[in-house]
């Protein structure tokens, strides 16, 4: 399923894998995943990455998205000499362009002191190990937080798009995104990164329904 925002159309292709499409025809992919993808589309331009989960940096899914002439932008702190491609390093917090595209880094982590954490009290992503991308794509801000709290420094950022996670246990669950979503003022919020495993199943449609009742733009896209 997709949806469109000011020329733009935005598609989750399952899980936190997702395809943007601009006016002009340029296709974007954030976080391909093998297991979520049904064939090997090949029209890639560009195709970011934000951290190393599997579910996250599978270069398999990379190789099966990738046009000829792709450009692949992965956070620094991935190891990516399994690629073939050319890499542009995206920093854990700083301005990168890429293609064209603004695109700011944002630390993305779960907050050690809460409730994402492993049965050793570890965060399930540690500081310095996830990036959010905040893009300004053709006039419109478009802000994918990746696997995160909602966190002090989130609430400076503003977007036209919101595409948050909203499964909890390993990422904020969909009150905490209810939250972040109000933070961001968006036009339009776009979850992600539910339902995939049991851990994060979720009411994506009570959700939808809460934000929806402050007059927010919701799309189970």
């Amino acid at each position: 399923m997709s949806t469109t925002y000011e020329g733009l159309t935005f598609e989750r292709i399952g899980h936190a894998s997702k395809r943007l499409e601009t006016e002009d025809g340029r296709i974007i992919y954030i976080d391909p995943w093998s297991e979520v993808l049904e064939d090997e589309p090949g029209d890639g331009d560009i195709i970011f990455v934000t951290h190393d989960d599997f579910d996250h940096y599978d270069p398999e899914a990379i190789e099966a998205v990738a046009g000829d002439a792709v450009t692949v932008a992965v956070f620094e702190a991935v190891d990516t000499s399994d690629l073939s491609y050319d890499v542009v390093d995206l920093p854990h917090e700083g301005e990168t362009t890429v293609e064209g595209i603004d695109v700011q880094s944002v630390p993305a982590y779960n907050d050690p002191e809460g409730e994402h954490v492993d049965d050793d009290g570890s965060p399930f992503h540690a500081e310095g190990e996830v990036i959010g991308l905040l893009l300004n794509l053709e006039e419109t801000t478009i802000f994918c937080p990746s696997d995160t709290d909602f966190l002090d420094h989130h609430e400076s950022i503003t977007a036209d798009v919101f595409v948050p996670p909203i499964g909890g246990h390993f990422t904020m669950d969909r009150h905490e995104a209810a939250d972040f979503a109000r933070s961001v003022e968006p036009d339009l919020v776009l979850p992600e990164h539910y339902d995939t495993f049991e851990p994060i199943e979720t009411d994506a449609e009570a959700f939808a329904a809460e934000l929806e009742d402050d007059g927010i733009r919701v799309e189970l896209f």
